[in-house]
């Protein structure tokens, strides 16, 4: 039986991944602290785009940040899952708070990327100084809707509703 118009549709956090990409970084470079002390002054997203800020003042690069999002644990069965559904012919997309360099890192290290047609997560791109620089994907100021399930720089439910299925 083939999964030909079947599209699954997968957060990344605590859903593909058992753990968070973004506190696993703080944790595993040291700024566990920093963390802590801008977590309730500032927006997720802006944090964590000051949390690369630091990480790049103290001479970490963007491919020790890499290394590091590779030895995050990804569980084999959600591997052997995800594989499966699209051997199967499942659309498989992601909707997720996370970024761009971060879920592209570890699925690509785990050989999983190409197996899902649409990504939608906050931008992320190295500046002129090879920062990492993390952006929202909607302006926290400008929020698309009021939903109370979704974090405001992201509706995860207008994904659901406006994006075309089969």
């Amino acid at each position: 039986m083939g999964g030909g118009g079947v599209v699954v549709v997968l957060d990344f956090d605590r859903t593909i991944i058992d753990d968070d990409s973004d506190r696993w970084i703080v944790a595993e470079l040291g700024l566990t602290e920093l963390f802590k002390e801008l977590r309730h002054s500032m927006p997720w997203i802006s944090l964590m785009d000051r949390i690369m800020a630091q990480l790049h003042s103290n001479g970490v690069t963007v491919d020790h940040i890499a290394d590091c999002l590779k030895r995050l644990p990804f569980p084999p069965p959600i591997v052997s899952a995800i594989k499966s559904a699209h051997a199967l012919g499942c659309d498989l997309r992601i909707i997720s708070d996370a970024n761009t360099f971060s879920i592209r890192t570890i699925l690509q290290h785990h050989a999983l990327f190409h197996c899902f047609s649409q990504i939608h997560t906050n931008p992320a791109f190295l500046d002129n100084q090879g920062r990492l620089r993390v952006t929202p994907f909607h302006h926290s100021t400008h929020s698309p809707h009021s939903c109370p399930l979704c974090p405001p720089n992201m509706c995860k439910v207008s994904f659901l509703i406006l994006s075309p299925f089969p």
